[in-house]
């Protein structure tokens, strides 16, 4: 995060922040069955007007904006990835495969061995 030796501290605003945010989804969602009667064009707007609401109280409490600063420091450590090249990408993606396929057929060779040795040897039970 940006700062952080900072601990942030829930305020009884921010508190109502984050209450009256969740009541407008919930009042978006309501709305969104009341306006049914109205047409789909009615309900989504109401929908997506009430979310849009709820958000932007939500991003103005310090929960919101510390969230926002995640984000952002999100993107920042994202650029500074040396990401492989197309080719060690492909041969690694290939590797995985090879080992996936050993492990298949060996789990596959162990479960048949494991059948065969209690089923036909030990209880006697021929399929």
């Amino acid at each position: 995060m940006a700062n952080p030796q900072v601990q942030t501290v829930n305020t009884t605003s921010d508190k109502v922040k984050l209450a009256g945010s969740a009541v407008i989804v919930i009042l978006a969602l309501v709305a969104y069955y009341v306006l049914g009667k109205q047409g789909p064009l009615f309900q989504w707007l109401g929908l997506l007007v009430g979310l849009a609401i709820a958000v932007v109280i939500f991003l103005t409490s310090e929960s919101g904006k510390s969230l926002v600063a995640f984000g952002q420091d999100s993107v920042r450590e994202m650029k500074k990835v040396v990401w492989p090249a197309r080719s060690e990408a492909t041969q690694m993606t290939l590797y995985v495969f090879g080992f996936v396929f050993v492990m298949a057929l060996f789990l596959w060779l162990t479960d048949k061995t494991l059948e065969w040795f209690f089923y036909d040897l030990i209880l006697g039970w021929k399929k």
